[in-house]
């Protein structure tokens, strides 16, 4: 049960948690006293002000830009302190500066129920520490309001047989800067009782629970942010900032891997204020390194989003399911700016308000398993189980919706890219690649031919072996027809020293690009795991829009990179870091086959190392799959959506939505909504700016990022 506390401060909601006499010496209708503000460690002069006075219009980041433009900046809460005691918690959110505070308090009484009081005042340093002074005094006969400890943020509440377990953040470390937010690495996390006296009747079980839930480490690639959306693209981030304007929670479901910790519990009715203080946390991969180039600074920036729909390990998650949800789907983001300005934005002017900052490129792909119903048999313990084609639907149905899904998030066209085996002495991939073959061409042929999903298959491991085909050069050529196709995203207008350099040489050289760019579709690239020969294919694409996007920059005069430079080799490091951690996350190993190895450059030791790889994979896949699918299946709540009612049968011909392919982004609207995101949402200061760390250097993130990747 949740209690919002909308138009008026906290200080009425909270009158129960004081004894008659605190009541009657601060009474709602009176100023709150001029107190110290020791409490919460702020040094601002003492103020006597009401709080229905005080109350800020500060909102949210998340609040649409109809309200937005109406109030003042918005204010970002990445500080919290968690008070206990035996009847409540009571957590305080502040801002970087401690000048805004909020506060929450859960009820510890009731073991079944979980009820929470909000309260979307904005308080002054002054005047929460007078609030927490009056809830300390009217708390005397249960110990006070308890003793103080720093979080930073609760990813959710989690129940099992018994009473309800609330799990905070207690530790945190940057990975990243992007436009002045920073992202952030989880730690460490706790899980407390919320009931002080925690009465568990089958102690037996609910310990097993706690264990298998435990299995899946939140300290090991879970990433989150204050202020920035780190749930979608950048290019979503900047052009739609009202997409979740209709929905309860503001961020992207199908990543947010404690999506069922924060909804389940408050299932009948969604938090308001919840944004501040609930932290939706993805899974995958974020890592950033800097470049310089001749005294220019280039942020990269690599972000693996993995989706939280049919996840699991290796073998027991394969193919496609029922609602068109592939295993091993993993969105990846590759964002390259330029480090002239720190925000999204240029400053504004008397002359004029601010304006995008061209700086800012980002490029999207996707893997995903074969979207068709496949499976493999580990029962035998062979090391390559065979695979097995279980349902043959000639309508290919759960492809259908997957891909109008794809559709739905990417818009036109869909660049499919196919990487496994055509021809094979026992056929076991090659089952695979007849019936996606056929999968393409059936649902292709509905589809209108402007619109068509542009599908390439090309067995990579044949390739190699055989020596027939430079397999390096062979994916930059279809990378570039991707990229071509598809487009990436930059907020500004090209360097107009390209059609200087250009018409120099020559008078018909194409015009210049006035207008941002975008990306409308995806290309989507699978192998037989999703695993090695994607992540290589992955490198090569995100290697050959690198050199778009620094062109865009203006940084490179052209945008093909060698191999051998020092961008192409930190590149290469970082995706060297994605795909390990994505293939521990799937198999527990990290890749096998790498970068080197098809472009016939292994090191000396890169024979033995797969080979302990290729064990390590074994034993994992084994012996621990099947207690690492029921950890996960745990943890995302799997279990609670058991008895749904079947997904409806679509059309056989008009399988997908025809408003899915319609252009999905637009250079007038997207450069309206570009313009609306940096005026009334693009601020960052209040997080980016931390006098304690301008005073050293060496604390600072953007001074001490990698400036180059060290090769292995």
């Amino acid at each position: 049960m949740i209690s919002s506390s909308l138009d008026a401060p906290l200080l009425p909601d909270l009158a129960s948690d004081m004894s008659n006499a605190a009541s009657d010496v601060f009474p709602p209708s009176e100023a709150i006293p001029a107190m110290s503000a020791s409490v919460l460690g702020t040094k601002e002069a003492p103020v006597s002000l009401s709080p229905s006075a005080e109350k800020s219009t500060a909102t949210t980041s998340y609040l649409p830009s109809s309200q937005t433009r109406d109030t003042q900046r918005f204010t970002v809460f990445n500080k919290f302190i968690l008070y206990e005691n035996k009847l409540r918690f009571y957590i305080v959110a502040s801002n970087p500066s401690d000048s805004r505070h909020r506060i929450i308090k859960i009820d510890r009484t009731s073991q079944n129920d979980l009820n929470v009081v909000e309260d979307e005042t904005d308080y002054s340093g002054k005047q929460m520490s007078a609030m927490l002074k009056m809830l300390d005094d009217g708390n005397k006969g249960s110990g006070g309001i308890g003793r103080a400890r720093v979080i930073f943020g609760i990813a959710g509440f989690v129940k099992f047989t018994a009473g309800w377990y609330i799990v905070v953040i207690s530790k945190r470390s940057v990975v990243a800067l992007l436009g002045g937010h920073y992202l952030y690495h989880c730690e460490s996390t706790d899980m407390i009782p919320v009931c002080f006296n925690h009465k568990i009747e089958k102690p037996a079980e609910e310990q097993r629970l706690l264990s298998i839930f435990k299995q899946v480490d939140m300290s090991k690639n879970f990433y989150f942010s204050h202020s920035y959306d780190i749930t979608s693209t950048l290019q979503s981030n900047l052009t739609k900032p009202d997409r979740f304007e209709n929905f309860s929670w503001p961020f992207n479901g199908r990543y947010v891997w404690n999506s069922h910790m924060l909804l389940h519990p408050f299932v009948h009715e969604a938090p308001r204020g919840g944004q501040t203080w609930l932290i939706p946390l993805i899974h995958g991969h974020v890592d950033q390194a800097k470049l310089n180039v001749l005294g220019r600074v280039v942020f990269v920036t690599l972000i693996a989003r993995r989706s939280r729909h049919y996840a699991g390990a290796r073998y027991l998650t394969r193919g496609v399911n029922e609602e068109g949800n592939v295993a091993n789907e993993v969105e990846t983001e590759q964002i390259v700016s330029e480090a002239l300005t720190t925000p999204f934005y240029f400053p504004s002017s008397k002359e004029r308000s601010r304006r995008p900052s061209p700086h800012y490129t980002s490029y999207v792909q996707y893997r995903g398993s074969i979207p068709i119903y496949w499976t493999q048999d580990t029962t035998t313990m062979s090391p390559r189980p065979p695979i097995e084609i279980n349902v043959i639907d000639p309508f290919y149905t759960a492809a259908s919706r997957h891909f109008n899904d794809l559709f739905a998030r990417y818009g036109a066209p869909i660049f499919i890219l196919n990487l496994i085996k055509r021809r094979e002495p026992v056929p076991r991939e090659s089952k695979l690649l007849e019936e996606y073959t056929q999968c393409v061409r059936y649902l292709n042929q509905f589809l209108p031919d402007d619109k068509k999903m542009v599908y390439r298959a090309w067995d990579m491991s044949r390739a190699y072996k055989e020596k027939t085909q430079d397999v390096i050069s062979y994916l930059e050529d279809m990378a570039e027809e991707s990229i071509q196709m598809t487009g990436f995203f930059h907020t500004g207008v090209e360097p107009f020293s390209h059609y200087l350099q250009c018409s120099a040489v020559d008078e018909t050289a194409p015009s210049w690009r006035d207008d941002i760019l975008l990306q409308n579709g995806i290309c989507r690239i699978n192998c037989v795991d999703c695993l090695d020969r994607t992540n290589a294919a992955q490198f090569v694409f995100g290697k050959r829009a690198f050199g778009h996007q620094l062109y865009a920059l203006g940084v490179v005069g052209n945008p093909n990179l060698a191999f051998d430079s020092d961008a192409v080799n930190m590149l290469t490091e970082m995706y060297h870091d994605h795909g390990d951690t994505i293939a521990l996350q799937y198999t527990g190993s990290a890749l096998v086959n790498r970068v080197e190895t098809y472009r016939r450059m292994p090191n000396w030791n890169s024979h033995s190392r797969d080979i302990i790889e290729n064990i390590r994979r074994f034993y994992t896949n084994s012996l621990l799959d099947a207690d690492k699918q029921t950890a996960i299946n745990l943890f995302l709540g799997v279990h609670e959506r058991h008895g749904q009612a079947p997904h409806p049968r679509g059309n056989y011909q008009h399988w997908y939505q025809p408003q899915n392919l319609e252009t999905m982004y637009t250079v007038e609207g997207c450069l309206h909504a570009l313009n609306d995101f940096v005026t009334w949402r693009g601020d960052f200061w209040s997080e980016y700016y931390r006098p304690l760390l301008f005073t050293s250097l060496g604390k600072h993130f953007a001074y001490c990022m990698n400036t180059l990747k060290p090769p292995r």
